[in-house]
């Protein structure tokens, strides 16, 4: 069975859903951040910080590419969008599920940046990061979910649903 590839700006909510997706789906789960930070021996800020910017893209399109799976929930890290040779294969193995949170949404449910090894250039503020990223994820989309105001549950079963039909 095809992989099920959640992607979207952190706080998006990929990880919980992912996980819940999972066992709903009879999957397995794999969050391709814990693969980076295992593969690396580090967190991802550390990594950041020591590699730059480019050269953690360079492991996390490495580590997302070399993902060889099935019938898995992949939670990918925020910035994988970035990495157009990883993101054309999580697509030719799996379905892209773009998980759509507005701008306001995610200023709400998200913190300081600098503790959550996100790839941000130096002066760049998150909306910012937000208009840049949003078109790379409608990119690489099969499928585009609106999760502002939907509570986990509503969320996961809104994937399901999508996420089925393009199965069977």
């Amino acid at each position: 069975m095809k992989n099920i590839v959640l992607t979207g700006m952190p706080g998006a909510g990929k990880s919980t859903v992912g996980v819940v997706l999972a066992k709903m789906l009879g999957y397995n789960f794999i969050d391709s951040d814990l693969l980076i930070q295992k593969q690396e021996g580090d967190i991802l800020q550390h990594l950041i910080e020591k590699h730059g910017i480019d050269g953690f893209l360079k492991i996390e399109n490495q580590v997302n590419r070399d993902i060889h799976t099935e019938s898995t929930v992949i939670s990918t890290g925020g910035s994988v969008c970035y990495c157009d040779e990883a993101m054309r294969k999580l697509g030719e193995t799996g379905i892209i599920v773009y998980l759509k949170v507005s701008y306001e949404s995610l200023k709400k449910r998200l913190g300081s940046l600098s503790k959550r090894g996100v790839v941000i250039h130096k002066g760049s503020t998150l909306l910012d990061l937000y208009n840049e990223r949003t078109p790379l994820y409608e990119k690489y989309a099969h499928v585009v979910i609106d999760v502002d105001g939907l509570t986990i549950q509503e969320a996961i079963d809104t994937v399901s649903s999508n996420v089925e039909r393009l199965l069977n």
